[in-house]
């Protein structure tokens, strides 16, 4: 990420396309917005386009305008399209592995001569854009198979920048704290639990930094104080990708206490007795609170030898572990 930052200082006010290659949620749509807004054109518009969720039918009048009548189910007003809508700013075609084949030829000759020609118009208009384009495939393998052009390549290819995915960063750690600070925006200071923060830097986030910021939400948005600790996770907000393992270059490595147990263990073991004695070991009730299922708590209870002894509630009552 550093590499790829330094990278994007040096070419941020020139003229120079970039290509952002990249799984889904690895912030290829947060480096655009921030390269446009680094550069000379940060006053001017940022209009972003998804190449794969507009219709085949559509994306050609969205992209290049129209003019009114051009087509059945034309507005009658017409449209100016989105290059022209980013006309003097940045227009970001995100997916743009997606897009089809003669539309590629037109967004060559758009950026080639700085020329659009809406549909059903017969007079062109100049116009001065910066292109950003991402993608989650792979160009070189788009353009062997023949679903993409060759020359568009080159022509967007002027800086290549490869978004690593969240598994292979280092910084996961420090993401997740600024992400919870984002999240929290002008309210409360939340603070993370160690324990918890050990928990989900150990996972290897299939969704990437969309994934992280959906479940700090949750979390944010669940919390019953302004400390985050495990009470406030559930193991099922991570259902999708594979079992959490501690590669070599682990920001955070559990530590061992004397007795040789680990401190995540211990600290689950304290949230699971204080969750079973705030719901009065209603194990019905504690689970529903964690969001996880009765059977996940009683194997847990008794991984931890959490066992109740005469709770009724009553002075004197207590609970042996």
């Amino acid at each position: 990420m550093m590499h790829n930052l330094e990278i994007l200082r040096r070419v941020v006010d020139r003229d120079i396309s970039v290509l952002l290659l990249g799984e889904t949620g690895t912030g290829k749509g947060y480096c655009a917005r921030a390269i446009h807004a680094a550069s000379r054109r940060a006053d001017k518009a940022f209009v972003a386009v998804n190449c794969a969720a507009i219709p085949e039918t559509l994306i050609e009048s969205e992209l290049f305008g129209h003019k009114p009548g051009a087509f059945t189910g034309a507005t009658r007003e017409g449209s100016m399209g989105r290059i022209l809508q980013a006309n003097g700013g940045t227009l970001f075609l995100d997916e743009i592995g997606d897009m089809p084949l003669p539309l590629q030829a037109r967004l060559l000759n758009v950026i080639e001569d700085r020329e659009v020609m809406p549909l059903g118009g017969n007079k062109v208009v100049s116009v001065d854009v910066r292109i950003l384009s991402a993608t989650q495939r792979d160009p070189i393998d788009l353009i062997a198979k023949g679903q993409f052009r060759e020359d568009l390549y080159y022509r967007l290819n002027g800086i290549t920048v490869r978004m690593p995915p969240l598994r292979q960063r280092s910084d996961r750690a420090d993401l997740i704290r600024k992400l919870l600070h984002s999240e929290t925006g002008s309210g409360p200071v939340v603070d993370i639990d160690p324990a918890l923060l050990e928990r989900l830097v150990r996972h290897s986030w299939p969704g990437n930094v969309r994934q992280v910021r959906n479940v700090v939400r949750t979390m944010l948005a669940l919390r019953s104080s302004d400390r985050l600790s495990l009470v406030d996770f559930s193991e099922d907000w991570l259902t999708g990708g594979p079992a959490p393992s501690a590669p070599a270059d682990e920001v955070a490595q559990i530590e061992v206490d004397a007795d040789g147990e680990g401190v995540l263990s211990g600290a689950e073991r304290d949230a699971l007795r204080r969750t079973l004695e705030g719901c009065r070991w209603n194990v019905s009730a504690a689970a529903a609170r964690l969001h996880i299922s009765r059977r996940t708590m009683y194997r847990k209870m008794h991984r931890h030898g959490l066992v109740r002894v005469g709770f009724n509630g009553a002075p004197g009552s207590r609970e042996l572990v």
